[in-house]
Formats: structure tokens, sequence, C-alpha cells
């Protein structure tokens, strides 16, 4: 890979990995499943007047936002409103040995030894991040977020099963199509939308724009040109340095404490997601592209 594209795919990767922190900037003013409401309806509006989806493939996608719009975003975001930024992109990472398990089971994908060194790793990992004293009552938060990844697996088998379709297509009729559950869902089970409305700063409203363009649009249009160019081999590995941009700017945009459990736990997980990366899984490439 050129140094110019090199450069290209740590940029996606750090605005991926800032995104958590800009996340808890978002959830400091809104609900957690209106803020995904309002990044939705966002993406929704720029994206779907100019990209079209196959008739075909129209009830996949609603299935999809099902997946993420009613399960996988709203287990996160309210997740991550408890837990801090660094932990939370750590966490986050047992998406890929989820998904590892479900390729194997749904597309018969032969896990092998060395793939199941890396998920045995990855799992003791979160279970090494788990068992800080310092979590205490926000122990559920990292339950949210690993249950997140695990709906988000799910989704990573449904878009397999899409099939070939233009990738900003993908999230923007997802986007709409989740938009009314995300709704529906804020309205029974948070209040304080109006307040958050009439109280809101421009950090707040930044934040769901970074989420919004930042994260879908821009980080997705100069990562999709690479995938495009160079083997997966060649750009799965940068997808390695989300967790560690997220961990760094927890640190020092937000004061995330780095203790020795999260450093440990954080070595497990992430060199254990190399070697199911290294192994390329047939759904590896869907999830660990996945910006929360």
């Amino acid at each position: 890979m050129s140094l110019a594209h090199t450069l290209q795919a740590l940029l996606v990767m750090a605005l991926w990995g800032l995104n958590f922190v800009v996340a808890k900037w978002a959830l400091a003013e809104f609900p957690p499943l209106f803020v995904m409401f309002i990044r939705f309806a966002l993406v929704a509006a720029l994206i779907v007047p100019f990209f079209r989806i196959p008739r075909d493939k129209l009830w996949k996608i609603v299935l999809l936002s099902v997946t993420l719009g009613s399960i996988h975003f709203p287990m996160m975001f309210s997740g991550l409103k408890g837990i801090d930024a660094a932990t939370a992109s750590l966490a986050a990472q047992a998406q890929v040995p989820f998904s590892s398990l479900l390729a194997a089971l749904v597309f018969k994908d032969r896990l092998g030894w060395r793939r199941g060194v890396g998920m045995a790793a990855a799992f003791a990992g979160v279970a090494v991040i788990a068992g800080e004293p310092r979590l205490g009552e926000s122990l559920h938060s990292l339950l949210l977020i690993l249950a997140a990844s695990m709906a988000f697996a799910v989704a990573s088998v449904q878009m397999k099963l899409i099939g070939s379709v233009n990738g900003f297509a993908v999230n923007g009729w997802m986007a709409l199509f989740a938009m009314p559950q995300l709704l529906g869902l804020s309205l029974l089970l948070e209040q304080g939308q109006m307040a958050a409305l009439a109280n809101s700063t421009w950090v707040g409203w930044a934040s769901i724009a970074y989420m919004a363009v930042g994260v879908t649009i821009v980080a997705y249009g100069l990562w999709y040109p690479l995938l495009g160019r160079y083997d997966v081999n060649q750009t799965m590995p940068y997808l390695l340095t989300v967790p560690v941009f997220g961990v760094a700017s927890g640190a020092l945009l937000m004061d995330d404490p780095l203790t020795i459990n999260l450093a440990i736990g954080g070595l497990l997980t992430v060199g254990g997601v190399a070697v199911i990366v290294k192994r390329r899984p047939r759904t590896v490439s869907e999830t660990v592209t996945n910006p929360t």
C-alpha cells in the first residue's frame, strides 16, 4: 500500500476510534435512543436521495434495520452511556469472535485451531477488563456492549446474505427503516427528549453531525476505494488500530483511566482479534468495519 493510501487508511481508523468519545459527548446531552434517531435521520436524508436499493434486496435491508436499529444500536449506546470510551472501544471488539462463531455455524466456515486460540484470547481479554474493580456498578453497561456486539455479529451474517450492494445504499436505507423503530423505542423507554432539544448545545449537535457525516459518509467514502483497490489481507490489519485510537482519544480527551487490567485485557482482545482477522473468516470484513 502506498504511503498516501496508508495515511488515508489510518485517517479512517482515527475517525472511527474517535467516535467512541464523540458519542459520549452526544450522550451527555441527549437520551441514547434519541441520539440514534437523530443520527439516522441525518444519514438517511444525505444518502437515500442519491442511492437506490434493488427491489429484491429491500426486505433484507428491512430485516437488517431491525437487528441494528432495534437491538444493536440501542444496546450499544445505552451501554456506552454508562461506561468510559476506552473500555467500550475494546469491549466492542468482541463482535469479531462472535461473528467468526456465527460464520462457522451459518456458512460452515471451518474455524481451525489458530482462530480458536484467537477467539479464546479475545474473550479472555474482555473477561480481564470486566474484572476491574473500578467498573463496579457499570458492569451492566459492559454486558450491554457485549450483547450489542453479538447482535452485530448476527447483522454481519445478514449483510453477507444481502449480497453485493453499494455500501452507501445499505447504510442510507437501513438508517431510513431504523428511524421509526428508534423513535418509537425512545418514546416508549426514554424521557426528556424535548428538554434535551431545548437545552442542547453546539457540542451535542456537532457530535451527532460527526457520527452521521464524519463516521458514516466521510470515513466510508475514504475506506471503500481502498477496499476496491487492495486485497483483504492488506486492508484488514489497519482495522486493529480502531480500539487503539479509541483508547487514546478516551485517555486524552476524557481522562479515561489506563489501568493494568485495561492494558492486559486490551492486548489480549486486540491480539485475539488480530489472529481472527489474519485467518479471514467470511464475515470479518463486515464485522470489523462497524464504527458504532
